[in-house]
């Protein structure tokens, strides 16, 4: 009766809300979310509403009374909860790069029935019968290689989330998920606040730092500035992250505990190559005298600029590299070793014409193309979408752009999507995909000149984009970057490695008033 009821009530909602966007199909174009129809007060009903739903598609796999298979279980999983996927898709994508103070509360509301949900469904040991009885026969079925991997992570996701434990400790692993889930958020967005804060106080955005602390010869502001950037979350203030760090790490250890873990470092690496700590600080170990070395090396090249300084009378006698000064110091020995400086390079990188050398790229190398999305709303008026298609003309899927620093968006560069790639009766539906980053903005002059770095990161997170775009999965849950850990960073740092290669650059990188190349003595440097 009570599963009845659940179901009822499902039919109920969605006739209640059937203006809610989340809550119909998509008619729009390439599938992308109807932001201009969606509003704040969507997002609440909606996550309710598809966590019913999920919650009444997994009960009736459990109260299916044929035997358990890939399909009826796994496969029925992974179509679950397609309202939940959609809402969170965009509350999240959105929170991150458009957070308003709004967007904000909403997704402290959500947190901790998300973290419930998720608990409900990986702690359900009937559930997890259901996947074992798959499991077990998984060599007799003539499973795909793509679906003997998602049964195994299936089947690890629920004993990695404690679904063996007895009631009292999963209870206590509820609460600390929670709890954990909570204090993520609020680490967040006091960061945020705080790097608005240090906006606000010395007219850069958080991204224009290393820019910044590259060029001012004033040492006194260097140090001001780097202070300020590096105190983010450590002022004593209402957003102070330090106790938010603490609590964390408890927790997190407190997790690992529960879980049968001596650490958290444990429990994360037990799903990587690596395996065990001991091995990432046998890595680490290979290169730290080397690396240690070679920071040595550096900051005696820079103190002998320095020490220039002071001989002009500069600087104080005795002044030393501080780590306000590195930066600029490392710029000046660039200056005086190969005659070169920020200045002269970054005419060259104007953020179109490296966005453009980004996808010409992956054209040449994978035959793609991309054309311009009009007419389509987006959630920003800064950010930008493109039609990707495969030299044969069909489509791959959309990428929309977003590089620009605002109050509202988290610090950084991700990729992440709106929409996954999956094949629904027999449709192979395509990504929308997201490159956030923060670089250089236009000013009234000048168009957005990008820094080597932020050229790098282009490339990049259209990696990450390329792992997403190229994916051809039959389930969300292996699609795109949902692979291990461990290969997540494979596409974009191969994809980085084309950013200044010769005959890329040759392509891309057009001085923003002249339109000459590059030129080659200037690449060599």
């Amino acid at each position: 009766m009570k599963r009845i009821i659940t179901a009822l009530a499902v039919i109920v909602a969605m006739t209640a809300c059937n203006q809610n966007p989340f809550l119909s199909e998509w008619d729009t174009p390439y599938g992308i979310p109807p932001f201009d129809k969606i509003h704040v007060s969507d997002y609440v009903p909606a996550v309710k509403y598809g966590i019913r739903q999920q919650s009444a598609e997994i009960d009736a796999i459990i109260l299916n009374s044929e035997e358990p298979t890939f399909e009826n279980v796994v496969a029925a999983y992974d179509r679950s909860g397609a309202v939940l996927g959609k809402v969170q898709s965009v509350l999240f994508n959105l929170s991150e790069s458009d957070g308003t103070d709004a967007l904000i509360k909403v997704v402290e509301e959500v947190t901790p029935m998300l973290s419930e949900h998720s608990d409900n469904i990986f702690m359900n040991r009937f559930f997890f019968e259901k996947v074992k009885a798959v499991y077990d026969k998984r060599e007799s079925l003539g499973l795909t290689v793509e679906q003997n991997t998602y049964l195994k992570d299936l089947y690890d996701s629920f004993i990695q989330n404690g679904v063996a434990l007895d009631e009292d400790a999963q209870a206590k692993l509820r609460d600390v998920n929670t709890e954990l889930s909570n204090l993520y958020l609020q680490f967040g967005n006091n960061l945020l606040a705080e790097s608005n804060a240090f906006t606000a106080e010395f007219g850069m955005s958080v991204s224009e730092y290393y820019p910044f602390m590259g060029r001012s010869e004033d040492r006194k502001l260097r140090e001001k500035v780097f202070k300020a950037y590096s105190n983010r979350g450590n002022n004593g203030n209402e957003y102070d992250n330090k106790a938010v760090v603490e609590k964390i790490m408890k927790l997190r250890i407190e997790r690992a505990n529960i879980l049968g873990f001596a650490t958290p470092a444990e429990m994360i690496l037990e799903n990587t190559m690596a395996k065990k700590s001991s091995a990432v600080d046998s890595f680490l170990a290979e290169i730290m005298d080397a690396a240690v070395a070679r920071a040595k090396e550096e900051v005696a090249d820079m103190q002998v600029v320095m020490d220039k300084d002071i001989a002009a009378g500069l600087l104080p006698a005795g002044s030393t590299i501080q780590p306000w000064d590195y930066l600029y110091y490392s710029e000046r020995v660039r200056k005086e070793r190969f005659d070169l400086d920020e200045e002269q390079y970054k005419p060259y990188f104007k953020m179109e014409n490296v966005r453009k050398g980004v996808f010409d790229n992956a054209s040449r190398l994978y035959g793609l193309k991309f054309k311009p999305v009009t007419g389509v709303a987006l959630y920003n008026p800064e950010a930008e979408a493109f039609e990707v298609t495969d030299a044969d003309g069909s489509l791959i899927g959309v990428i929309i752009t977003d590089y620009y620093p605002r109050p509202i968006k988290r610090g950084g560069a991700w990729m992440s999507n709106f929409t996954d790639q999956y094949i629904a009766d027999g449709v192979n539906v395509r990504p929308v995909i997201v490159n956030i980053g923060n670089f250089t903005k236009p000013t009234e002059d000048t168009p957005s000149l990008l820094t080597l770095d932020e050229v790098e990161t282009m490339f990049h997170e259209f990696g990450h984009a390329l792992h997403g775009l190229l994916s051809q999965c039959t389930y969300r849950g292996t699609s795109g970057t949902n692979v291990k850990r461990d290969f997540v960073e494979l596409p974009s740092q191969i994809n980085e490695n084309w950013a200044f290669q010769k005959e890329v650059l040759a392509t891309y990188a057009f001085h923003y008033e002249t339109g000459e190349v590059i030129p080659d003595d200037l690449v060599d440097k």
